[in-house]
């Protein structure tokens, strides 16, 4: 039988999930809610689907849930959601406060439902890929730039763009993090629109990460570099660079160029949460995950207010 989901929140992004829900067979999109009437009953139409403008009445009727409502109203919304005994897709970053994320991993786990946080890059196939390659890497390089999107500024740059790469870098160095520097500066927002960010770990792994809303030039590109081989992905184009050392062969380096054309991380998101809703499973990326790259989130923007303060004045 197919899950009974509902969207909550379709702007910009939730119109995409309602879109993806509508599409596989292992969903049945109920429906959609939203306090824009107007656009409720948009989306609600072309996906063949009730429109809802209050929570409770959508809840009744379906089993589990995507919220995608602005990042302030995430933790009111999933709460209320897991509290009826829904599994919940949250969209990242999970909460504005880490008080809030451990409220939500606790009641889940009361009222044993799935909590899954939105961290998309993860289901990228050339991040899957990647991920069969690393071996203790000890140096990454990030860069996550583009033009400002009005649906990203209620939150800074930090949490809007560059936690997909902290979320990408905890994963791959299961590692503490000893240092943190933060420096950035708030431009055509009231929150910090550019920052870059070094991060240490105990086993001596270092990740310089960079991310822009102010940059003309779009790039969302990741490196990671181990003893031998270097990794360089390209998240927009989902190409991977292979270069490692050979022993013994016609060039000292060998060089590979993976290509995934195919793919779309959004509807492979969703459909891995229907699976872990069927199965019973873990989430690939769990409420737990989602607490960890906020955490590192919180803390960077903490360290580049405290630095603007002191040397702003």
């Amino acid at each position: 039988m197919p899950i009974k989901i509902g969207v909550i929140g379709v702007g910009y992004l939730g119109k995409f999930h309602a879109e993806k829900y509508a599409r596989l067979p292992e969903a049945e999109l109920v429906g959609v809610m939203d306090i824009d009437q107007a656009r409720a009953k948009e989306i609600a139409a072309r996906y063949k689907c009730q429109a809802f403008f209050e929570l409770s009445p959508l809840l009744e009727k379906v089993e589990a849930v995507s919220v995608v409502v602005p990042t302030k109203a995430h933790f009111e919304v999933a709460k209320a959601c897991i509290a009826e005994g829904k599994h919940v897709l949250l969209e990242k970053p999970m909460t504005t406060t880490l008080e809030e994320a451990d409220t939500l991993i606790d009641l889940a786990a009361k009222k044993g439902v799935i909590l899954q946080i939105g961290h998309l890059e993860r289901f990228n196939p050339a991040v899957k890929a990647l991920f069969s390659y690393l071996h203790k890497p000890m140096f990454v390089e990030t860069h996550r730039l583009g033009l400002c999107l009005e649906r990203g500024t209620d939150v800074d740059v930090i949490l809007d763009l560059m936690i997909h790469d902290i979320d990408i870098i905890l994963a791959a160095v299961p590692e503490e993090i000893v240092e943190i520097r933060a420096v950035g500066v708030p431009v055509i927002s009231g929150n910090i629109d550019i920052a870059n960010v070094r991060l240490e770990f105990t086993n001596g792994c270092v990740a310089n990460l960079t991310a822009s809303r102010i940059t003309g030039k779009k790039m969302r590109k990741i490196r990671f570099f181990q003893k031998d081989a270097y990794f360089s992905l390209d998240y927009a184009k989902r190409e991977l660079a292979i270069i490692r050392r050979q022993e013994g062969g016609p060039l000292p380096f060998f060089h590979k160029l993976l290509r995934f054309a195919e793919g779309d991380p959004l509807q492979a998101e969703i459909a891995s949460f229907l699976e872990v809703i069927k199965e019973g499973k873990r989430p690939v990326v769990s409420g737990e995950d989602g607490r960890k790259a906020l955490k590192v989130a919180l803390e960077i923007n903490k360290r580049i207010k405290e630095r603007i303060e002191r040397f702003g004045k």
